[in-house]
């Protein structure tokens, strides 16, 4: 069974959805070498969005508060894709993860509106969270959804209630709510995939273990 999960996560970065994580790792390495300038003027603020920038809603989610804040969203975004990429087609990645996108950027203009600046894709990675954990329950065995969900729900519950796990140094402020918010825009629609039969099943391989 080891060896065929391994070859599963090998063939899983064949998968289109990884397009979407190379697409996002180039944007976000190239604005960052733009330097400050660039992440000024792409970056969540709120004045400027009020003024009619809105390209600021999506490019806000590619620049970083630093290298180490860019490096740590990269390992997420790889990590998730390794796991995820394969629970749905490259089109309802796509529809996924404009979900997270439009969950974030409504949940900060009309609930955080203290808030005046965001940067980073922790959020999204939420939604992408979420919307693979909703697969798992058909993708993967029941123990194994169930530890995932788990430990999903804990770690919101965690930040809403506790504060933010801090890892992304450089001085940033996490804002456990883009979190939240990104988790419910990717949750609604893996749940709206699910419902209608958009996550295959997993296909039993002949090296898989039978069952007992």
């Amino acid at each position: 069974m080891h060896d065929h999960n391994k070859r599963r996560l090998w063939v899983a970065r064949d998968h289109p959805g990884w397009w979407l994580m190379g697409l996002a790792a180039a944007l976000m390495v190239l604005f960052w070498l733009g330097g400050e300038r660039i992440t000024s003027t792409l970056q969540y603020q709120r004045s400027a969005i009020a003024q009619g920038e809105y390209w600021r809603l999506l490019t806000g989610h590619l620049v970083h508060a630093g290298f180490r804040h860019m490096a740590l969203n990269l390992a997420g975004g790889a990590v998730m894709a390794a796991l995820f990429a394969r629970t749905y087609s490259l089109r309802n990645w796509s529809f996924i993860l404009l979900a997270s996108v439009v969950a974030i950027d409504l949940g900060l203009l009309f609930r955080d509106r203290d808030l005046e600046t965001y940067v980073g894709l922790s959020g999204v990675l939420h939604g992408v969270l979420a919307a693979g954990t909703i697969a798992w329950w058909r993708t993967e065995q029941l123990g194994l959804a169930l530890t995932l969900t788990s430990i999903t729900v804990g770690k919101l519950l965690w930040e809403q209630f506790q504060g933010p796990v801090t890892l992304a140094g450089d001085g940033l402020t996490v804002i456990v709510n883009a979190h939240l918010y990104g988790a419910i825009g990717g949750g609604v629609l893996g749940a709206v995939l699910f419902a209608t039969n958009r996550v295959p099943r997993r296909v039993r391989q002949p090296t898989d273990n039978p069952p007992l």
